[in-house]
């Protein structure tokens, strides 16, 4: 299952994506620009599956 994010706004405007661990304590914070960077470069198992399929 994936990590559920939830947005939050900084002081100057920007968009951020929060983290939380299992006590709700933030785990990790990050801006949505790198978030979002991040989840295009990986490929999903399906994303995978689907290419591999193609090629055969």
């Amino acid at each position: 299952m994936p990590i559920k994010r939830t947005t939050h706004r900084s002081s100057k405007g920007t968009k951020l994506y929060a983290v939380r661990d299992a006590k709700g304590r933030f785990k990790d914070i990050q801006t949505y620009k790198r978030a979002h960077a991040a989840d295009m470069r990986k490929t999903s198992k399906t994303e995978t599956a689907a290419k591999a399929k193609k090629t055969e």
